[in-house]
């Protein structure tokens, strides 16, 4: 599109009249110049030449064009201080949510591993939705950083599948909590004490101090044995006798071994129950000495603990709770022995020391009684 040369070849008159004309006449100059910059497209650039751009620079208003620029350079400006009035203020919301909820993780006893990794990732994950607010305000499209981030997370996440189920699995051993440091657990062959519970790998050392690094993807996935999850664990000890031998001498016995260890629980009162706190009986003054109205508000509170005392108590009646008292049973009679079944509960910290103890004991006692200990044998009869 070519600037009509018509339009500026206008005479040029003393009179006032003339003068009017002319000022109308640059009016229209202006407004058409304007019009081909808004209508100019990047290919006719290149056909542009100095004398045409003198031409569109002589006819330009520089009023209206430094009116344009500062309104522009206001609002850039006001841009800029809106993106840092909500930098700062979402940084100091984001700070306070940081101390909640690490004071929530403290008080609800969770991990330190896992603390620190989800205080981190919400920290990391609020930034981010900061950052990408503050862009936005500041009129950048943000649909291309999001569409690149999450590009760049479904790449990260199919390259490191396997790393990433151990680390589900390792959130999931933090917060389910089916053991914790210190217990020892079985899963499949392996066999130790929980030194360690990291994000991606639990550490258990065995009874010969050998440190084994389990993933917890298959931790979390499948089943395993905590021997020290309940305070108490039951021993048990077959013990074989000749046939012939007297049952009830050796379960005497082996119940007089058992009576005289102390770390043997022998009835159901020593077991020591978890101890639950107790109301105090200053509860009811001080429920009394409430005003009626604070009563009423916090009533439903009250009703809603009452009704899950009772739910739990339902439940803790249901589940049937063992025989604590040591017992001395006929288990099976095989080839060579009658198999006698010995079995007592102790505390945890005591079983292993229990357990060898009481197998020494019973090899020593039971032939002081005439109880013998057959070994496996085989009648040969020889026809002549």
């Amino acid at each position: 599109m070519l600037l009509d040369k018509t339009l500026l070849q206008i005479p040029v008159a003393p009179d006032t009249v003339a003068a009017n004309k002319i000022q109308e006449a640059t009016n229209v100059v202006t407004s058409r110049v304007d019009s081909l910059a808004q209508q100019l497209h990047p290919d006719s650039i290149a056909a542009m030449t100095p004398g045409k751009l003198v031409d569109h620079f002589k006819y330009l208003d520089l009023g209206s064009l430094m009116t344009s620029l500062s309104s522009q350079l206001i609002s850039l400006a006001l841009r800029i201080l809106a993106a840092i009035v909500i930098f700062y203020i979402g940084k100091f919301i984001i700070n306070k949510i940081y101390r909640l909820a690490r004071a929530i993780m403290v008080r609800k006893g969770f991990e330190r591993s896992l603390t620190s990794f989800l205080l981190s990732f919400i920290k990391i994950t609020l930034l981010f939705l900061l950052i990408i607010t503050v862009i936005g305000v500041l009129g950048i499209e943000t649909s291309s950083f999001i569409a690149i981030f999450a590009s760049a997370g479904v790449a990260i996440g199919m390259a490191l599948s396997g790393t990433l189920q151990n680390f589900a699995g390792g959130v999931l051993i933090l917060l389910m909590k089916p053991y914790k440091v210190g217990d020892y657990i079985e899963f499949g062959d392996l066999k130790g004490t929980v030194k360690e519970i990291q994000i991606f790998n639990t550490v258990i050392n065995t009874y010969n101090n050998d440190r084994i690094v389990i993933p917890n993807g298959g931790l979390a996935t499948s089943s395993l044995k905590n021997f020290t999850a309940e305070p108490y664990h039951r021993v048990e000890w077959r013990v074989g006798i000749s046939y012939g031998d007297d049952v009830d001498v050796a379960r005497k016995v082996a119940l007089d071994i058992l009576a005289a260890d102390p770390r043997i629980v022998h009835t159901d009162a020593d077991v020591k129950e978890t101890e639950e706190p107790q109301e105090t009986t200053e509860q009811p003054e001080q429920e009394e000495k409430e005003p009626w109205w604070k009563r009423l508000f916090h009533w439903h509170r009250r009703r809603a603990e009452e009704l899950r005392e009772e739910h739990e108590a339902r439940l803790a009646a249901l589940i049937p709770k063992p025989n604590y008292m040591p017992s001395v049973n006929v288990e099976s009679l095989d080839d060579s022995q009658v198999t006698l079944i010995v079995r007592a509960w102790t505390e945890i910290p005591n079983y292993w020391s229990v357990l060898y103890d009481v197998n020494e004991q019973i090899y020593k006692q039971f032939p002081k009684h005439g109880i013998r200990f057959p070994f496996p044998q085989m009648d040969v009869h020889v026809n002549s």
